[in-house]
């Protein structure tokens, strides 16, 4: 049978598609500019506040970024969880976390990898680890906040009203963020036995548990509650918006307050090593640092930063958490109290 020209046409111009597809892929690859060369980002930090930060490391550096942030409702634990299902093959490469006990686990399960970069010793010792498998910046605290039309917003009225019925008082859930740090701390003070004891009188008294720090926020704001535990940046956006609260620090032992920093670590296997130590360094750097003070979450900042750009409430939460409680041991106690806490929430 004769052959047919114009087939064998359309033969050869398939190949030549298919050899310059194979070249165009390779060199995407080889140039290190296709969509897999972004930076992975796990952010844990509300998005609100995190997403600026990390697309001015994108302008600043021309290093794209696939931000993964996590819920409101199961921050932080749920991108831990998402690291240690990945431990083998992991898709992150760096981690910033909106609180260091979670943070701590993976690092005793291997997941992070050490760098002490232009950024690891404006830090405090005791706010980092000391290998630099993370470090700790831009801090919240652990605040009541106070419907001023509902209560008197002092200290010893909040300690008064504790002592009562609770139906007033909303907190968080505690399997999750910062609540499940507060908790945990709370553990290590009471032991396991005394733990449970003023958990059960809490709930016996009808304390309202609600989804998150926002949700607490906003039934305080709007007065269906009185009082409640959250966090700075949840308070300042009900004070922003103008509503009747204030704020007072939530003391433990010794009258310490409780300090919760965001922090960053680098994920062990990335193969963006490089870039990954350049997105440590820009968060870590006291220019980043004074921009979180600034903005609407005002967050602290942990190294040494020019204070006259600092607003009057941040030096008044610096004053706070100048008498912080030391939480870098917890990661044990947050362990077992995470345990409980699920055979509480999850039956």
């Amino acid at each position: 049978m004769p052959s047919n020209p114009n087939s064998s046409g359309r033969e050869i111009v398939v190949v030549i598609c298919v050899l310059l597809t194979i070249a165009a892929g390779y060199l995407m690859f080889s140039s290190g500019s296709g969509q897999d060369d972004a930076l992975v980002v796990y952010c844990a930090h509300d998005s609100v506040f995190s997403e600026r930060v990390l697309r001015k490391f994108e302008q600043d550096t021309g290093i794209k970024l696939k931000i993964r942030f996590d819920t409101e409702a199961t921050k932080s634990l749920g991108l831990v969880n998402q690291l240690v299902r990945e431990k083998d093959h992991p898709r992150c490469d760096v981690f910033w976390n909106n609180q260091v006990l979670g943070t701590m686990q993976i690092q005793e399960q291997g997941i992070l990898l050490p760098y002490q970069g232009s950024g690891f010793d404006r830090i405090p010792d005791g706010l980092k680890d000391p290998d630099g498998h993370w470090v700790g910046f831009g801090a919240r605290l652990r605040v009541y906040i106070v419907n001023t039309d509902k209560m008197e917003a002092t200290e010893a009225a909040v300690a008064e009203a504790e002592k009562g019925n609770l139906s007033r008082m909303a907190i968080a859930k505690p399997l999750y963020g910062t609540t499940l740090s507060h908790f945990s701390l709370m553990w290590q003070q009471r032991g396991e036995a005394g733990m449970k004891k003023w958990h059960a009188d809490l709930r016996k008294r009808d304390v309202q548990v609600v989804n998150g720090n926002a949700t607490v926020k906003n039934l305080v704001a709007d007065g269906v509650c009185d009082w409640g535990w959250t966090d700075t940046d949840d308070y300042f956006v009900a004070a922003d918006d103008n509503k009747p609260v204030t704020m007072l620090p939530i003391r433990v032992a010794d009258g310490k307050t409780i300090c919760m920093p965001n922090s960053v670590a680098i994920i062990r296997g990335t193969p963006r090593l490089t870039k990954a130590q350049r997105l440590v360094d820009f968060l870590l750097s006291e220019e980043n640092e004074i921009e979180l003070a600034k903005s609407k979450a005002r967050q602290i900042p942990l190294g040494p930063v020019d204070e006259t750009q600092l607003s009057e409430d941040v030096r008044k939460l610096k004053t706070w958490a100048a008498d912080a409680y030391d939480i870098t041991g917890l990661s044990a106690a947050r362990m077992e109290c995470l345990n409980w806490l699920k055979s509480e929430y999850l039956q």
